[in-house]
């Protein structure tokens, strides 16, 4: 799988799970549907996982700390920085 780009593999996933949930399908297609999904979900988090540890190496200042930047999405789906956001104790974990 290591051929394959982040955005074929998350576009194969929404397939599999979309053809999941219309059902009717025999167990052993959806078991191997499972295995399938299960495959590729592993590959998306390790590669958002690459993404985060970039992103991170990037944001690093000249004393090897983390200095933190938020950023959110403007209107025209732009990023933007943040002027003054709370800090979030939110979950950012992956469902998978």
């Amino acid at each position: 799988m290591s051929d394959q780009s982040f955005e074929k593999a998350l576009a194969e996933l929404e397939n599999i799970v979309e053809k999941m949930e219309k059902g009717g399908l025999a167990l052993n297609e959806s078991l191997a549907l499972f295995e399938k999904g299960v495959k590729l979900a592993r590959f998306l988090r390790e590669e958002l996982g690459k993404a985060e540890k970039k992103i991170n190496i990037l944001l690093e200042d000249e004393k090897g700390e983390m200095k933190e930047e938020p950023f959110e999405l403007e209107e025209g789906g732009e990023l933007s920085e943040k002027q003054e956001t709370p800090d979030s104790d939110d979950d950012n974990s992956l469902p998978f």
